[in-house]
């Protein structure tokens, strides 16, 4: 199978992280672990942490995976805390195919435990130190992970703005998804580097590998969105539609068939029949060819630099390759 390798790479990976995160968060009250951990528990890709790990045991071997554990996990944990909180936000209530966490919790918990994922990321740091990690590494790993929480917080923010206005174009849109998503995805690859102890050079290599192959899996869950089936996603469809996000799709769409065909089709008001109407606009105005092949620009724009990258481990660096075609071929 095309996938077996990387596959069996994310099975044994999410069971390291996953036990290092339940053990971190088993903790009083009761109801305060249980909404933290209650999408870890629901599955995922664990894309973030796989990135993390291979990078470093492509730059340091299977030692600097090792070491890299707490990290894979913080870098999980924070990512799971901008979920929690994203789907309070744009009121989605199903993610991972279970209820969004503040449906089964209430708000006022899901808040909480988000709060509790965020702080609990920078402690995983924090403690990296009783892993193998030296003070330095782990102060360059605090310093990323701190950069990218600053820059998603600014990215959800364009994406909410742009939900009120039409005034938004592809060049918007790009740097609304570098900082959404490509921010915590090149987070994940910098870090595994310093886990490595590579230098700063290798660092910032890596960094553009994983903004580039973040910029490619967003646009990846904007198609998923409009073409996506809601049983293999975990998520409904057209949600994006209705909350009126400024999707590549939809920018593009906009431009081929006229903001006037879209416009009133979209939005919370919006019927399940009128939603339909606008996602059979954005497939004939060739909004999916074009969205894939940006995403295609992406990836490979991240293997051309990944290709300059020396790898310690080749097997690791080769999968690395194989999760950049995972990304734009993925169904969920």
């Amino acid at each position: 199978m095309k996938w077996d390798k990387l596959f069996e790479a994310a099975s044994r990976y999410s069971m390291l992280i996953d036990h290092y995160i339940m053990d971190f968060m088993s903790f009083s009250p009761d109801r305060l672990s249980g909404a933290s951990l209650h999408l870890i528990k629901a599955g995922g890709k664990r894309l973030r942490p796989l990135i993390t790990l291979l990078t470093a045991r492509m730059l340091g071997g299977v030692e600097a995976e090792a070491r890299a554990v707490p990290l894979a996990s913080s870098i999980e944990t924070a990512h799971t805390f901008s979920l929690i909180h994203d789907d309070i936000m744009d009121r989605d209530e199903m993610r991972r195919g279970v209820p969004a966490t503040h449906v089964v919790y209430g708000e006022d918990w899901a808040i909480l435990a988000g709060d509790t994922l965020h702080a609990a990321s920078f402690k995983m740091i924090a403690d990296s130190r009783e892993w193998g990690m030296s003070f330095e590494q782990a102060y360059r790993a605090f310093k990323v992970l701190s950069e990218a929480a600053l820059q998603i917080s600014r990215g959800q923010a364009y994406d909410m703005l742009f939900e009120k206005t039409w005034d938004v174009d592809v060049a918007d849109y790009l740097n609304m998804v570098r900082l959404k998503t490509g921010a915590l995805i090149e987070a994940a690859a910098r870090i595994g580097a310093v886990a490595a102890g590579a230098s700063s050079e290798l660092e910032k290599l890596m960094g553009e590998v994983g903004m580039n192959a973040g910029v490619a899996f967003q646009i990846r869950d904007d198609i998923l969105g409009v073409i996506g089936d809601p049983k293999v996603t975990g998520k409904p469809v057209y949600n994006d539609l209705r909350r009126g996000k400024k999707t590549l799709l939809v920018i593009y769409a906009v431009k081929k068939a006229g903001r006037k065909e879209i416009v009133d089709l979209v939005g919370p008001k919006a019927s399940e029949e009128e939603l339909r109407r606008a996602a059979s606009i954005i497939v004939e105005s060739g909004a999916l060819d074009y969205a894939e092949s940006r995403a295609r620009f992406y990836v490979e724009r991240a293997r051309d630099i990944l290709a300059r990258v020396p790898a310690v481990d080749g097997e690791a660096k080769e999968l690395l390759n194989q999760l950049l075609d995972y990304i734009v071929e993925r169904e969920k």
